[in-house]
């Protein structure tokens, strides 16, 4: 599975991707708008950062507006992926940015003929809102086995992105049901590689070390 950031920060990306396990990034118009930052100059500086794809979304609610926008952004840089919106106007931008070559993600899905609507205009990437839904006492990760299950069934290339990642169970269930990619914030990928146990079984382990007087490996010369 992928692990994307979802992220417009510019520090956490750069920390993220310094771990040299960071697939790609998401960026939406509210994640931007927090970083008070030209769009374009903040994408290219992005894509930069990390080799892989980056989704930038357009903000037009009309098909032909959005095809310009997803024109525009996709010339930015080749890893840019244009996000369209998962409404009757979107699909038909992502029909036609796909008949072009264009990757698109579209973004809040929330139903599996949603999920199947988006992979039949040619989506490169569908992303299913799990956490949206399990706010409202639906099932999110439920959705993310339905809509791979259908892709299965009809062998459809669009990727299932795990959106609106709330926690690292989140994670861990949308790899064990074989999401395709999975983003979340700075916040929970950190929580990823955390564990208490692993915190005190190295302290611990130092401790001994040192008690020990032992050199360190990285002064032990060869023979």
């Amino acid at each position: 599975m992928q692990i994307y950031l979802d992220t417009g920060n510019v520090k956490e990306i750069r920390e993220a991707a310094s771990l040299g396990i960071l697939d790609g990034v998401t960026t939406n118009p509210s994640l931007v708008s927090r970083e008070g930052r030209e769009f374009k100059d903040l994408l290219l500086e992005i894509c930069q950062i990390v080799d892989g794809p980056v989704s930038a979304e357009v903000v037009s609610v009309e098909a032909e507006a959005m095809v310009k926008e997803g024109r525009a952004l996709a010339k930015l840089h080749p890893n840019i992926v244009v996000k369209c919106p998962l409404i009757p106007e979107g699909l038909k931008a992502t029909k036609q940015l796909a008949s072009e070559g264009i990757r698109v993600n579209v973004t809040l899905c929330f139903t599996p003929t949603q999920a199947l609507l988006a992979a039949k205009a040619g989506a490169w990437c569908v992303s299913p809102f799990i956490g949206r839904l399990d706010d409202v006492s639906s099932h999110g990760m439920g959705l993310i086995r339905q809509i791979l299950t259908i892709f299965r069934q009809y062998q459809f290339s669009t990727q299932v992105l795990v959106a609106s990642v709330r926690h690292p169970q989140h994670v861990v269930e949308a790899a064990l049901a074989g999401g395709h990619i999975c983003t979340m914030p700075f916040s929970v990928f950190q929580q990823l590689v955390k564990h208490p146990l692993t915190d005190i079984g190295l302290k611990k382990f130092l401790a001994d070390w040192e008690a020990h007087h032992m050199s360190n490996p990285a002064e032990i010369q060869s023979v």
